[in-house]
């Protein structure tokens, strides 16, 4: 599954956990590094607006669909892709990091959100090396001075695995740019990951998420800040669809791989 825009294509290239594992494996084993975005209708709403984020995507190394609606976008265009928000993906990362003992580090929220959720992990995963926790300060800049301090304590601690609690655009920002400051360690985007596991935000109970009404939940949680975001969503999505539709024809008269445009 692929999107476009203004002609620089965002690939969904790790369209089932048994491949983001398997590549998050051999990318601890060899020593290389990665940035781990979860695409959903908010980062491309970003994403036509923003050149800097546009940037840090393409830059970006595994991407995967975080949200139902990219799923049934991949499922129309006959290119289907499984559902792994940022939020579910800690847990088992992490049990990834302790299989092949890799240090990690959590970077966001709030000192106290981290501690919490530090605890969880290091009670849920045994033998997890948690070698580091950094919230940063109010505005931070991930183009900034306190970001490069966070790549000195990075390679300063060998971190192999950084989870960034920063939120969109800041987390994919700080991100690309740690591809080129800190090669080895692999970058992975989770949002209020952190905070669920620390019960500092609370998610939406299990039966609404299989019933893919989570963004209703976190909607009515906190309105003025989710109801602009969730309607700049809702209207692309009518373009998304028809993109997606086409893409499906095409595909069955040519057999060729899909790319959603925005143009």
């Amino acid at each position: 599954m692929l999107f476009e825009f203004q002609g620089r294509v965002i690939p969904v290239n790790m369209p089932d956990w048994s491949g983001l594992r398997a590549e998050v494996l051999r990318r601890f084993a060899s020593g290389e590094g990665f940035a781990l975005a979860t695409v959903n209708l908010d980062h491309l709403v970003k994403l036509e607006s923003s050149k800097a984020f546009l940037d840090a995507y393409v830059g970006h190394d595994l991407i995967v669909a975080d949200g139902r609606p990219i799923v049934w976008l991949s499922q129309l265009a006959r290119s289907p892709v499984e559902l792994m928000p940022g939020s579910d993906m800690v847990l088992p990362l992490c049990q990834l990091a302790a299989a092949a003992n890799v240090p990690v580090a959590l970077v966001g929220s709030t000192e106290t959100a981290l501690e919490d959720g530090a605890s969880h992990l290091e009670s849920a995963v045994p033998g997890l090396n948690l070698a580091w926790k950094y919230s940063p300060s109010r505005g931070f800049d991930p183009e900034g001075a306190e970001a490069e301090e966070i790549f000195g304590q990075l390679k300063e601690k060998k971190i192999r695995l950084c989870f960034l609690a920063l939120g969109a655009p800041k987390q994919e920002l700080f991100a690309y740019r740690g591809r080129r400051l800190s090669p080895a360690v692999g970058f992975a985007s989770v949002g209020a990951g952190i905070d669920f596991l620390g019960g500092h935000q609370r998610r939406a109970p299990m039966w609404m998420r299989n019933m893919a009404l989570e963004w209703l939940w976190r909607a009515l949680s906190s309105p003025k800040r989710m109801f602009p975001r969730y309607a700049k969503c809702f209207a692309i999505l009518p373009g998304l669809l028809l993109k997606a539709l086409k893409l499906r024809r095409e595909s069955s008269h040519q057999g060729t791989l899909g790319v959603m445009r925005d143009k």
